[in-house]
């Protein structure tokens, strides 16, 4: 029909194709269907296997939440724990509670407990109020809690200094706290909405505008005036799934609904604790170790399991049966530790006393002297003519000489030590005597009196015996201390009445921060006798986790699994601390969490911490501080100190600056990561809360980490000439100069040098430098020592007397 006219496309060029496409037209339709790509075949297998391995991975993620689902709402579930949190003073917690255990509570019967079974949503549910102005209550709240209620009034007209309208500045503390540890899953219940629909739908509309900065992006807000609105709630709250913190996944925990003690017959000071609830997250061995949450770390006597109070099926008629028989409770099952599979209580090594004895040499060590003998009798040595063997024996080389000479006189041949001999700069003499260790330097030397001057060893003294008067001027001294460590850091002043070489007797000189060597088991303080280290934590933490896992999976017959109603028996607990935790039982959850291996032992922690913000107060270092890890709580003195990602070695801090993240390392038991921290100080006045200084999370377990604390030395020039200067007031005698002649120099100004020799009687020196120095100028000496935290005197916050 188109004729001539019908499109003719140009044929493809045939030079780039191959032969077989150019004889296609010549191959029968049969051949043709066998010709095709040599690599097709394995591209529909791996198409294919793709294919396949997306389907399982969604399999296992469907399967995943499915059994998570049922593990959180279904029958056999533990209760889910409601924590109700008033924004503000002015909103009444207790009429939203009552609201709440009425509208789960059974028709006819009133609600008794704050764990209620609901037959008709469903669920059983656990309400807890969180009392406002308790920071520890609510912190120890929310550690548990699976669905935080914070309840704003919209009525409510909070104090000029917040940021926000509805939250007043407890409000707002406590909602950085509850970031910090991580928040479970949030909603926002509004109360006292006006009656008018208009009035109040505007009214919600701005209230939730004004407070969803505040919150996740997925919390939702619900008016909760009525029956009906709550009702609502409560079935959005059945169908919701729940999101928790990963740090509360790693471990089996347990909310004490009822704590008791039972006396100790054998030992008067110890007494078995009891505590009974239901166990979360994970499976509890008898044989596990479990941390009672500030009290410290125990060893499991018996578990009992024992019938579920609130069975979410009970039939007709027995819950009033229950509700009369909670306090006898009826034991199914008892479980007890095999002492051959259970965990030690060991929290410190005990060092031995005679680890450091000089003992008979090894093989190994008799064959390196050997050869250390011959290199030196190859040594050649210039030696008169006509001497013969037996002569050379007696002559001395100047090497022993000078040995002789340091071990007869210390204060005269003793040097300053600096990093592998290196000099300041090319061409400078450098001493290789002086290589006396810095312990054995201040052995003889008592300057510990003197070395608290800039140590940050020293502690306030206790608030009750000091006045007001005394008291303010400590906080002014330690306010001035942080603001003249920020105008002028580490700069220090040589004493006068005390030599510099004894004075600094433990510091170093180092070539280079970052690159030059330190050795970290050089010279450790007692107190690393009694802590655990490990060669690859990592590793040992991946270990430790895998084996959990295959305690949990492999039903062994003594381990309790989760969501089961049971009692722990813990053993040797002090009466003090038993009867303590059963007083704050009555206010706040008490908390008892299985540990893993290993998490009893004590060792040295570094957290990446960072000062709160509403905190003004200088935090200076080996200051005692109550660390909550967790659900683990300690009392730690921290050292503060940068971190260096390029070097091995972090400088310290004298204080906790704020606006920037620095490492927090103490003496601490060993917990795996990741864990949260909040830092809590406590005030003078005994019954107040307790300050929020710093928050961060757990970053390794390392002892070997150095953290070395840096000194600066200064000094004036008198006079100049080119690049020779006479510089004064750095030291005040020439054999101080001496001693550190070959630590290196340098000024403000960007000048680097080194001392050349000691002027006059007064301390004064002659110093080369790299330029021509300014008369205005300061030089400066950096010298270092390594610092470690301080243990603390108390383990735990119950443990004070």
């Amino acid at each position: 029909m188109g004729g001539s006219r019908v499109q003719v496309n140009k044929a493809h060029k045939t030079r780039f194709s191959s032969k077989s496409s150019r004889q296609v037209h010549k191959t029968s339709l049969q051949e043709k269907s066998r010709i095709t790509k040599p690599g097709s075949n394995v591209a529909k297998g791996a198409k294919a296997a793709r294919l396949q391995r997306n389907k399982m991975i969604r399999d296992q993620k469907r399967a995943a939440i499915l059994k998570e689902k049922r593990a959180s709402s279904g029958s056999t579930s533990p209760p889910r724990v409601i924590v109700i949190f008033g924004l503000s003073a002015s909103v009444n917690v207790n009429s939203v509670e009552d609201d709440l255990l009425t509208l789960l509570s059974s028709k006819g019967n009133e609600p008794v407990f704050s764990t209620v079974a609901s037959s008709e949503y469903k669920l059983r549910t656990t309400v807890l109020k969180a009392p406002h102005g308790d920071l520890s209550s609510c912190i120890e709240m929310v550690k548990v809690a699976d669905l935080i209620a914070f309840v704003a009034s919209a009525s409510c007209s909070c104090e000029e200094g917040t940021s926000n309208y509805y939250i007043d500045s407890f409000g707002t503390q406590c909602l950085s706290v509850f970031r910090a540890l991580g928040l479970p899953s949030t909603v926002v219940l509004i109360r006292d909405l006006p009656p008018e629909q208009k009035q109040r739908h505007e009214l919600k509309k701005m209230c939730s505008s004004s407070l969803s900065s505040e919150f996740p992006e997925d919390c939702k807000f619900y008016p909760a005036d009525t029956k009906d609105e709550l009702h609502k709630f409560m079935w959005l709250f059945k169908e919701q799934r729940l999101s928790v913190p990963h740090w509360r996944n790693q471990r089996s925990y347990l909310m004490a609904q009822k704590v008791d003690l039972v006396p100790d017959d054998c030992n008067s000071g110890n007494c078995t604790l009891l505590l009974t609830g239901y166990l979360r997250a994970h499976g509890l061995s008898v044989n596990q170790l479990v941390h009672i949450s500030g009290a410290g770390d125990f060893q499991l006597s018996k578990i009992e399991i024992l019938k579920d109070p609130f069975p979410l099926n009970a039939r007709k008629g027995q819950d009033l049966m229950d509700s009369d028989e909670l306090n006898d409770e009826q034991v199914i099952r008892s479980l007890a530790p095999d002492k051959l599979k259970q965990e030690p209580l060991i929290i410190e090594n005990v060092p031995d006393p005679l680890a450091g004895e000089q003992t008979w040499p090894t093989e190994a060590e008799m064959a390196e002297a050997d050869r250390n003998q011959k290199q030196k009798n190859l040594k050649k040595r210039i030696l008169p003519r006509g001497t013969s063997e037996y002569q050379a024996a007696w002559i001395v080389d100047d090497t022993d000489v000078e040995d002789s000479d340091r071990s007869d006189d210390d204060d005269a041949g003793d040097g300053m030590v600096l990093d592998e001999n290196e000099s300041g700069l090319p061409g400078h003499e450098g001493n290789n005597n002086f290589d006396l260790d810095d312990d054995q330097a201040s052995l003889s030397l008592d300057s510990r009196d003197n070395d608290e001057q800039t140590d940050v060893d020293s502690v306030m003294m206790e608030g009750e015996n000091l006045t007001r008067e005394q008291i303010e001027d400590e906080i002014k001294k330690l306010k001035d201390a942080h603001a003249e460590d920020e105008e002028y850091p580490d700069e220090v002043h040589t004493p006068l009445d005390v030599p510099a070489r004894k004075r600094f007797a433990k510091y170093r000189g180092l070539k280079s921060f970052r690159t030059s060597s330190w050795d970290p088991k050089e010279s450790l303080p007692p107190d690393y006798a009694r802590i655990f280290s490990f060669d690859n934590f990592a590793r040992t933490q991946k270990h430790v986790l895998a084996k959990a896992l295959d305690m949990e999976q492999g039903y062994m017959d003594d381990c309790v699994p989760a969501s089961t109603y049971i009692r722990l028996h813990i053993r040797e607990v002090p009466v003090s601390v038993a009867s303590k935790l059963c007083m704050l039982g009555k206010r706040m959850p008490v908390i008892a969490c299985g540990l893993l291996q290993h998490e009893c032992k004590m060792s040295v922690l570094h957290f990446s911490i960072k000062k709160h913000d509403a905190y003004d107060a200088p935090i200076k270092s080996k200051e005692e501080l109550v660390f909550h890890v967790g659900f683990r709580q300690f009392v730690a003195r921290p050292i503060f100190s940068s971190d260096n990602m390029n070097s091995d070695k972090h400088k310290m801090e004298k204080f906790l600056h704020a606006g920037r993240f620095s490492i927090a390392s103490v003496y601490a038991p060993i917990s795996l990561t990741p864990l949260p921290l909040i830092a809590l100080k406590s005030v003078n006045d005994v019954a107040a809360s307790p300050a929020v200084v710093a928050f961060g999370s757990l970053r390794c377990v390392d002892p070997d980490r150095i953290i070395l604390k840096k000194i600066i030395l200064t000094g004036y020039p008198q006079r100049v000439s080119k690049l020779k200067a006479a510089v004064r007031y750095m030291f005040h005698s020439p054999d101080d100069v001496r001693w550190f002649k070959p630590v290196e120099v340098w000024t403000k100004c960007g000048r680097r040098g080194r001392v050349k020799e000691p002027v006059g009687t007064h301390g004064a020196m002659k110093c080369i430098f790299n330029g021509v120095l300014q008369q205005h100028d300061t030089v400066c000496m950096s010298l270092y020592k390594r610092t470690y935290p301080k243990w603390p005197e108390h383990g735990f916050p119950l443990l004070y007397a």
